[in-house]
């Protein structure tokens, strides 16, 4: 499984809205270049996790975005979800895949489920308030 810079991206951009929680409404270019990440790439990351009520937008002069909840609430699990889709890491795990028919005799499928289990354990294991406290001082992936 690689994760791609849409989902390390949208963290970066969920920790940036964390770390700066009081200041209310961020502009979406302040967020580009704290996080040196291009508007329209940011345009493409934004969407889904407001659609999805992770933050809000406001439209306006003053507006921006901002987390709608705690950044305590936030797991890493959910926000990769969001930004990457499924975590399996073989097709036969993910969503909407079709029932495979080796699944009863395949010798490897216990151990794709299990990294599959520990995948999201791990991630839903992380807050995002989390990662605003390990983040000092340490480089941005």
């Amino acid at each position: 499984m690689m994760i791609s810079t849409r989902g390390r991206y949208a963290l970066r951009v969920m920790i940036d809205l964390a770390e700066h929680v009081q200041d209310g409404y961020i502009p979406m270019k302040v967020i580009a270049q704290r996080q040196n990440i291009s508007l329209k790439y940011l345009e493409q990351i934004l969407p889904p996790l407001t659609k999805n009520g992770m933050i809000e937008g406001l439209r306006r002069r003053g507006g921006g975005y901002r987390l709608t909840a705690a950044p305590d609430t936030y797991r890493v699990g959910d926000i990769l979800r969001l930004t990457e889709g499924d975590l399996a890491p073989v097709a036969c795990l993910g969503c909407e895949a079709r029932a495979c028919e080796r699944a009863e005799s395949c010798k490897t499928l216990p151990m794709w489920k299990e990294f599959y289990r520990m995948t999201n354990a791990y991630f839903d294991g992380i807050t995002l308030a989390e990662l605003v406290k390990s983040q000092c001082g340490k480089g941005q992936a």
